[in-house]
């Protein structure tokens, strides 16, 4: 049995670029990850079988095989590694889909590292890589797992020093945003790249969220999120993640998170109390 956690991304900053000829967008970002997330666990069978646990495990009953990216990473291992032997796998599912923190891709990524680790495969085998990046523009970082600069349409990776530690805290009103309804009210502006000096924070704090305008329009009730993270004590740093609507806010100190996350379930909101890896 191989049990492998899929983490929580955040995007610390996400600055649109422009849109390219081939309908993705070019993009800068600055990818960290959370210590919780979803699970993903493959042990070898007589036959595939794939079962979806946990709280949100309804969200994704009833899709089809072709819409799952845990289905398509292991089918898509198979057929790169000729592998025969058949696998039982189990997602248990506690991160919201649609929700900008990268469920999916995370998802896909650990069963990618799960079915390498249990075939003997190197984690850093290049074709792994090549996998993760037809699968979705965030399941290369997802599988890298580790703070990087992401730049083309999120794939191209460059490494950075993280801020592994940070007391962090997730906040999800209830409603699940469609991407691509967010990227097509993105309003075509080029505001800049992502700050090249500095430490990763210091960057993350000169940045911003370009679809952070466009998903408030779309699901009001992310801005009430943002105004009571803004507004915690001992908050670093308070944004949407990827494309909503997930927020995030960082913290000095645990006591701090955990004083925001009383607020924000107060209010019936998803949270999430953990920390940056």
């Amino acid at each position: 049995m191989i049990v492998e956690s899929a983490p929580a991304k955040i995007n610390l900053a996400l600055h649109v670029r422009h849109r390219r000829p081939d309908g993705y967008h070019e993009l800068e970002t600055l990818f960290v990850f959370a210590a919780d997330g979803d699970t993903v666990t493959v042990v070898p069978d007589s036959a595939d079988r794939f079962a979806i646990t946990g709280p949100f495990a309804a969200a994704l009953a009833g899709g089809s095989d072709a819409d799952n990216l845990v289905i398509r990473a292991a089918h898509a291992f198979r057929e790169t590694f000729a592998i025969d032997r058949p696998h039982a796998i189990t997602l248990d599912k506690h991160l919201p889909i649609a929700s900008g923190i990268g469920g999916g891709s995370a998802d896909a990524a650990a069963t990618l590292r799960a079915l390498a680790k249990l075939h003997a495969i190197a984690p850093d085998d290049p074709r792994l890589f090549v996998i993760a990046g037809a699968l979705g523009a965030d399941v290369p970082a997802c599988l890298l797992g580790r703070a990087t600069l992401g730049t083309g349409k999120g794939e191209a990776l460059l490494p950075v020093d993280g801020l592994a530690g940070m007391p962090l805290l997730l906040v999800n009103p209830g409603v699940a945003v469609s991407t691509a309804a967010v990227f097509a009210r993105w309003d075509g502006e080029d505001r800049g790249g992502i700050a090249a000096d500095g430490d990763l924070l210091a960057r993350a704090l000169a940045g911003r969220n370009d679809l952070q305008p466009p998903a408030v329009e779309i699901a009001p009730a992310i801005a009430g999120v943002l105004t009571l993270l803004d507004a915690a004590d001992g908050v670093r740093l308070a944004r949407m993640s990827g494309s909503g609507a997930t927020c995030f806010a960082l913290f000095d100190t645990i006591e701090a998170r955990d004083a925001a996350d009383a607020r924000a379930t107060s209010h019936g909101w998803w949270t999430l109390a953990t920390a940056l890896t």
